[in-house]
């Protein structure tokens, strides 16, 4: 119930005499069904889409199978709170906690949340009365001409001791929106930290990949350069005694485009290093990262896979943008609050006496008690004026929280179908590898037969190792799209112990 909908009514045949008992309890019965209420709209999260899958087609159950293992979706399985452990990497495990201990930015996340959570607390001592003491001496002339009467002025010390105590009479709930638009930034700052949270673990599983990904290519890429070499001084030699001196220039340019392929490998790998020192909170001359060897990681096979009507209520940013539509609705409130009068239930007791021990003299106190009101009556349309300022605002806000939903789906699509055609992109490589590797074994039985020279064994070798690069890149890729499916379904931190998401204890969504 709003205070708009508050309304009293008197019966049309009520004399006089009956009007004024009747008026009292209509007025009294007005002011308690206005004390339960409060202005502006209630808030009402919005309801989830109602839509069975994140892409046409409905929900996946199997990406394609490659050789290095198929992927299988659960639709409606939880994320577990500490997903990154399904890659099989202790090393991964560490790491992730010593960023979530040291980082940066999750603390300053952290504590902007706490300071969300006491501003909250302050905001709640409006509805509890405001006790205040004082006590004052001081020496003062008085002159009786101020009062209209002659005669001379008196000097004399003057002592008060006083007590005050004030209520507001939160009629018609300015305070209680006020409060709920903290509530609503303590939520939206808690959501913050969460996304801080599984920004900060993604960004550390994803960077120990690439890591990874970019130190096996350098090993690759050197082993093909050292055999490129050979490959190259076998031409050179045969190009002095006269054969085949064309292969030369090619062979020498397929092995300067082979080195000058390490060195954006390498400042690659040390980038990832150095990010992984920050996300750490360590600066990168005083933390080396763990080493993750891409070989050992475990290709999680059993991927849990949110139902869309649940993912609107664990992804922190749709849960950020929910939280401001709250604050919104409470502005609204706010503003409307305003445009209605105010009440106010204020005391005082005090003593005043020339000495301090005549403070307490039967004739030193004083006291004042009753109630005040104050109601807008001009002010220029600038009360109407912000309340449909406020309406506007909580448009906005409502439409930030249908494109975040839209963001949200669109991503969980997006890694849905990269998980396919990494699947897709990985069996060819791996095709591909494997069609080298036999090339190159037949090759190397030919040369031993005598049927080839060695140019032949490194030319094959050379395409080995190609293959072997991409072959790497492409499984690169599906461990970071995997890593993707996690972050985009929320992270899990609604299924992790009250005291294992560093700080940030999970809590139910609003009703």
């Amino acid at each position: 119930m709003t205070a708009m909908d508050a309304q009293t009514t008197m019966p049309a045949d009520a004399g006089p005499g009956a009007q004024r008992p009747a008026g009292r309890a209509c007025l009294a019965a007005a002011l308690l069904v206005l004390a339960g209420c409060a202005a502006g709209p209630d808030f009402r999260r919005p309801a989830a889409p109602a839509v069975g899958s994140y892409a046409a087609g409905g929900m996946p159950t199997a990406a394609v199978a490659a050789r290095h293992g198929s992927q299988t979706f659960h639709p409606g399985d939880a994320v577990p709170a500490n997903w990154w452990r399904m890659f099989g990497s202790a090393e991964m495990d560490a790491t992730v906690g010593q960023a979530i201990a040291n980082n940066a930015t999750l603390q300053s996340a952290q504590a902007s949340l706490r300071q969300s959570q006491e501003n909250l607390r302050a905001g709640h001592g409006v509805f509890y009365p405001s006790v205040d003491a004082g006590f004052s001496a001081v020496r003062q002339r008085a002159s009786p001409l101020r009062l209209g009467v002659g005669g001379a002025g008196g000097l004399f010390n003057l002592f008060t001791l006083s007590a005050t105590v004030s209520y507001a009479l939160d009629v018609f709930g300015g305070e209680r929106r006020t409060v709920e638009a903290l509530a609503a930034q303590a939520d939206y700052q808690r959501h913050a930290a969460l996304a801080a949270y599984l920004t900060l673990t993604g960004n550390v599983v994803n960077a120990l990949i690439a890591r990874a990904g970019y130190q096996a290519q350098i090993r690759a890429t050197e082993t093909l350069v050292l055999r490129q070499k050979e490959q190259l001084a076998i031409a050179q030699a045969q190009a002095s005694a006269g054969a085949v001196p064309a292969s030369v220039l090619g062979i020498a340019s397929q092995l300067a485009s082979s080195q000058a392929a390490i060195p954006p490998l390498r400042q690659k790998a040390d980038q990832a290093a150095h990010l992984l020192a920050s996300l750490s909170g360590k600066l990168p001359a005083e933390w080396q990262p763990a080493t993750v060897e891409i070989e050992t990681l475990v290709l999680p096979r059993d991927l849990p896979l949110s139902l869309p009507s649940e993912l609107v209520r664990q992804r922190p940013d749709i849960l950020e943008a929910e939280a401001l539509l709250q604050l919104a609705s409470a502005n609204i409130g706010i503003a409307a609050a305003a445009m209605f009068p105010s009440f106010r239930l204020d005391g005082s007791y005090g003593r005043n006496s020339n000495t301090v021990g005549g403070l307490g003299a039967g004739d030193a106190a004083f006291w004042q008690l009753g109630p005040s009101a104050s109601m807008p009556l001009f002010h220029g349309g600038s009360l109407l004026h912000r309340r449909q300022a406020a309406v506007e605002g909580y448009r906005k806000s409502m439409e930030d929280y249908r494109q975040a939903v839209l963001d949200a789906f669109a991503q969980v699509a997006d890694v849905l179908t990269a998980l396919g055609h990494d699947a897709q992109a990985l069996q060819a490589q791996d095709e591909a590898l494997e069609s080298a590797r036999r090339a190159l074994e037949l090759v190397q039985a030919n040369f031993q037969a005598g049927l080839v020279n060695y140019l032949d064994v490194l030319t094959a070798d050379t395409q080995f190792y190609r293959a072997q690069i991409g072959q790497l890149q492409a499984l690169a890729q599906r461990y970071q799209d995997t890593t993707a499916l996690f972050i985009a379904l929320g992270g899990g931190w609604q299924s992790a112990p009250a005291h294992a998401v560093s700080g940030v204890e999970p809590k139910e969504g609003r009703e």
